[in-house]
């Protein structure tokens, strides 16, 4: 079925994100494996084409598109190489930057969203904690007021981008007594004193994604660094959660898409016992149903991003697609490794590390178990 959410202005963006990809990206994805980050000339170049900044106005130096369906297509397009690439890209983008263009000061836009968009400012998000996971409102990082400064200790986990971030967003708590009413988003500069961070972490899949431990040791702020209200941290995060999620789907979606035409492939030119492995009855019936679940969850995902570009995506909405989707992406994954073989074993083949890169998905922008409660709850059980 032909997909209508896209205009011929988005498929001509389309074609722009592709080629930047092939050209400056793919070539180098080996080395960003081994690197474990992607390196700055990539978000300088990303930035000068104006890929960083789509929801920037143009005054900081953004594209000021006003309309998601651009970050969508350059999710897809990202998702195709590499899952890890829309996962950084996405965090700095999608994620992060929203909250200084919608909750910051003309100080804070002019200070930082130039620089946001032209990818000279790195950005990551300072929300999950060790002993946190997907409960936002149990963080025990604090802000305790000190004159006219704050005195921020505590520490964050798994934070993507988090190694290589010049500004990190960061939830701490400024009134532990007010409990989710009492968090606040503050900026937190790399070069702040009593800002750290851990190693890269070692993780199973999304090796080129920077992934790292923050800690916080009596790092001094002033007001000028709250993003947002004071004590209004929590509505801040929930209301900007849903993208989030929108974006994590667009993505789940459009990786095993690509891993699967790319199966697709490899059971039309893989000959066992005299013919192409795509010909046995029980693998072509596999893979018919694997191409209807990705049109059925790209169909859902495609009014999903519609419905968000109109303002009328809810927070249940995105539940549903962050679960549903990260699920179908698995599944697909898994049978896309089995179709391959030993050879869907060997981390030299494209369809291994994408099983890997998958996994995190049903756990990260809240856990699936979380997007189900929220789910039930609206459905007042």
């Amino acid at each position: 079925m032909d997909r209508t959410v896209y205009t011929a202005d988005h498929e001509d963006f389309r074609d722009t994100c592709a080629t930047f990809l092939a050209k400056k990206v793919a070539p180098h994805i080996e080395q960003y494996i081994e690197d474990k980050a992607l390196p700055r000339d990539f978000w300088l170049a990303a930035g000068e084409l104006g890929l960083l900044g789509l929801e920037i106005p143009e005054e900081f130096g953004g594209a000021g598109a006003e309309d998601f369906r651009f970050n969508a297509v350059w999710a897809e397009e990202l998702s195709k190489v590499s899952a890890a690439l829309a996962s950084c890209v996405g965090i700095h983008s999608d994620i992060t930057a929203p909250y200084i263009v919608e909750l910051g000061t003309q100080e804070q836009k002019e200070r930082w969203l130039p620089k946001i968009a032209s990818g000279e400012c790195l950005l990551a998000i300072g929300m999950t904690e060790p002993g946190g996971g997907s409960d936002l409102a149990a963080l025990k990082t604090t802000a305790v007021r000190d004159g006219d400064e704050w005195v921020i200790n505590g520490s964050k986990t798994f934070i993507t981008n988090g190694y290589s971030a010049d500004l990190v967003v960061t939830a701490v708590r400024t009134s532990p007594e007010k409990g989710a009413k009492g968090i606040t988003l503050f900026a937190i500069e790399a070069g702040d004193e009593g800002f750290s961070r851990g190693r890269k972490l070692d993780k199973v899949g999304q090796t080129e994604s920077d992934t790292a431990e923050l800690f916080f040791e009596n790092v001094r702020v002033g007001d000028d660094r709250i993003i947002g209200e004071l004590d209004r941290g929590f509505i801040h995060m929930m209301q900007k959660l849903p993208q989030e999620r929108l974006s994590c789907a667009i993505s789940n979606i459009a990786h095993a898409k690509q891993i699967l035409v790319e199966t697709i492939q490899y059971a039309k030119d893989r000959k066992a016992f005299g013919q192409a492995i795509g010909n046995f009855q029980w693998n072509k019936f596999l893979i018919a149903e694997l191409v209807t679940k990705i049109e059925v969850a790209e169909a859902y995902l495609d009014n999903a991003v519609a419905a968000h570009a109109d303002g009328k995506f809810s927070a249940v909405d995105a539940a549903k697609a962050k679960w549903y989707t990260s699920d179908v992406q698995n599944q697909v994954l898994d049978h896309c490794v089995q179709i391959h073989g030993g050879y869907g074993f060997m981390n030299e083949y494209r369809v291994a590390r994408a099983w890997r890169d998958a996994r995190v998905t049903r756990i990260w922008a809240g856990s699936n178990e979380i997007m189900k409660e929220l789910i039930g709850r609206d459905l007042g059980l």
